[in-house]
């Protein structure tokens, strides 16, 4: 299996997306589109098969209190990403990471929570609308809200600081396969992971579960880690892991004592693992590791304060 997770797997889904891969769509509301391999970021990947339908209404809300009045309009950045699970903004490592970046530099937005991917740029989650910009895949979406607002969250990082984030990221899509495999795949596990869905999200129903999980073991074996056995797949996350906890100081976060994007996506991931009540031997290692506990309580508070 490819050290980079997703970026080598082949299966042929139904439909093709016109925008390629880093380019936004302009105008309009997100088209029908699709990839020609299986939805990389989506935890619960197969729910955008199975003809969930999105919220449909983009509605006006009002926010009233003694000093202001709000309405929100079309031209309001709108999150689209996966729901809540356990407590966490999104059960998804990549939405999650989106979410926990525009808290974090201060960007304003509206989250809309959805199940149905086939809407979204190459059908994958999460994806954004700004205006007349439609923009899909996590690090591309930070790359434009960075770049259209000016954010100064990741200014001061050094070459050296970058390539080291980078590195992470890559690490982190190898670790979202092992995640993703231990909720749908290992059946130590994936039980728990099932019940949770169907108690928070009562929409969702057996047989739709059990349509994503046969999905989603087509694109393990088409990736590589459906190839192997739940053990070796496990061993794979927790060396990940392990090199994430030697990254991660004992104090402040990964590069200074204010947390960047980088941060922001270990959060993603790291939460998906430690506030599950479901004790994988990820969640053992996370908890066992005082500065990834540390740390992911910290940008789970910051993201919190900013609500």
């Amino acid at each position: 299996m490819s050290a980079l997770g997703q970026k080598q797997t082949c299966a042929v889904q139904e439909s093709m997306s016109a925008l390629p891969p880093i380019a936004t769509a302009k105008s309009g509301p997100p088209q029908n589109a699709m990839s020609a391999f299986p939805p990389k970021a989506d935890m619960c990947s197969a729910l955008a098969h199975v003809c969930f339908g999105p919220k449909a209404d983009m509605e006006r809300w009002y926010r009233t209190s003694a000093e202001f009045e709000l309405q929100w309009d079309a031209t309001m950045l709108t999150l689209y990403s996966y729901p809540t699970l356990f407590g966490v903004a999104d059960n998804n490592g990549y939405g999650l990471k989106v979410f926990a970046f525009l808290k974090l530099a201060g960007v304003p937005f509206r989250h809309e929570h959805i199940f149905d991917a086939s809407k979204a740029p190459r059908s994958q989650l999460p994806y954004i609308i700004d205006g007349d910009d439609i923009v899909g895949d996590s690090e591309t979406i930070l790359v434009y809200v960075t770049q259209k607002y000016r954010l100064t969250i990741d200014a001061a990082l050094t070459p050296a600081q970058r390539t080291t984030n980078l590195l992470i990221t890559r690490m982190l899509d190898d670790l979202y396969w092992v995640m993703s495999y231990s909720r749908w795949k290992d059946e130590r596990y994936g039980h728990a992971f099932r019940n949770a869905l169907l108690r928070e999200h009562p929409t969702l129903t057996e047989e739709s579960l059990a349509k994503a999980r046969a999905f989603n073991s087509q694109r393990y074996y088409y990736q590589g880690i459906g190839r192997y056995d739940p053990d070796a797949a496990m061993a794979r996350g927790l060396a990940d892991l392990e090199a994430l906890a030697a990254l991660i100081p004992p104090r402040g976060y990964l590069h200074s004592e204010r947390p960047t994007s980088v941060d922001a996506g270990i959060y993603g991931f790291i939460a998906n693992i430690y506030f599950y009540d479901i004790n994988t031997p990820l969640k053992q290692f996370v908890s066992a590791h005082d500065n990834i506990v540390r740390h992911c309580r910290g940008i789970h508070d910051a993201v919190k304060k900013t609500a």
